[in-house]
């Protein structure tokens, strides 16, 4: 069991970002850094921590978490589709080859739940019961599960909208037999996964795949796989007693950090509401990270003998440095 003491001395070397011109051109992503070089990517996973489209602060090891686990869950499904994975030259980092992504968020979903605009539970409660192409039914509650999993895709826009299959293949994002196989592996994926989580006690509620096709045309899965940013987790032993009362699941997720960040007073549009992170908080962030990286993959999360994630990515990421820009 991984102790608040174990975690303290990475607080103040939490890696917030990353600059390695010689890695190509970088585009920074809500967590990932991303550097462009010809035919493959390099994902170096960040230990920032946003929600509701603010970046809060870092959480220690988080991105050693979601990029091993990542590689973990990869490995899981890659029987059902193939990946983009090349190499893991750092427990932070994946270098992935060129796939052209598909203009869709990809989300399953087995659970009427969530707090963001494009959540099945926020477009429920206003009304909605024709979301994404599903029907819901009437008289059903926050966090009731759904009689069968179904697929909630979203635009990649400045703003994610729900949108249907029909809007999906009209806009011409895919057509429609390319949206039939997308659907097929993402409800296939969904249900390995559910399994899987089942077995160690916890329920895979839902999630977003992003994916795309190969330099061949095959469909393959690409940046993040059951994440714990990518995906709900929520305590298996807990959920029914729970769920009857009308209280929240105990979740292993950022869902946790957006209820508690709530529970504080937080609203948008008034920054004096938003709460400040503390050491504390961060840290137990961080372990509710690592008890999912253990919970989930039944392995030790390695906690790194050195404290200096930056100066570790740098001298293991040097192969990768563009040929002009390399440390000899």
């Amino acid at each position: 069991m991984i102790t608040p003491d174990q975690l303290k001395p990475f607080l103040s070397t939490a890696l917030e970002k990353t600059d390695l011109p010689g890695l190509g051109e970088r585009y920074q992503g809500k967590v990932r850094d991303v550097y462009k070089q010809p035919g493959k990517t390099i994902l170096i996973a960040t230990d920032r921590q946003s929600a509701f489209d603010i970046n809060w602060c870092t959480i220690p090891l988080k991105g050693q978490v979601l990029n091993q686990i990542a590689y973990w869950w990869f490995e899981q499904v890659k029987d059902i589709m193939p990946n983009h994975i090349v190499a893991l030259p750092d427990p932070n980092v994946t270098v992935v080859k060129e796939v052209q992504i598909i203009p869709v968020e990809i989300v399953v979903r087995a659970y009427l739940t969530g707090s963001t605009k494009t959540s099945a539970w926020v477009n429920y409660h206003y009304g909605v019961r024709d979301f994404c192409g599903n029907t819901l039914p009437e008289g059903m509650v926050k966090n009731q599960k759904f009689e069968d999993i179904i697929l909630t895709p979203t635009t990649k826009s400045e703003s994610d909208e729900p949108i249907d299959p029909e809007g999906i293949v009209s806009q011409g994002l895919t057509t429609q037999q390319q949206w039939d196989e997308i659907t097929e592996k993402a409800f296939a994926v969904f249900r390995k996964g559910q399994q899987i989580a089942k077995d160690h006690g916890l329920i895979l509620v839902d999630t977003k795949y992003e994916m795309g096709w190969d330099e061949s045309g095959v469909l393959t899965l690409a940046d993040e796989v059951h994440t714990p940013d990518s995906s709900r987790y929520w305590r298996a032993e807990t959920y029914e007693e729970r769920f009857a009362k009308g209280e929240e699941p105990e979740s292993l997720d950022k869902e946790f950090f957006r209820l508690w960040v709530r529970e504080q007073g937080f609203e948008y549009e008034d920054k004096s509401t938003w709460p400040e992170i503390t050491d504390d908080v961060r840290v137990m962030l961080a372990s509710k990270y690592i008890d999912l990286f253990e919970r989930m993959t039944g392995m030790e999360f390695a906690v790194p003998k050195e404290n200096d994630v930056a100066s570790r990515i740098e001298r293991n990421l040097q192969k990768y440095m563009l040929a002009e820009t390399r440390v000899s």
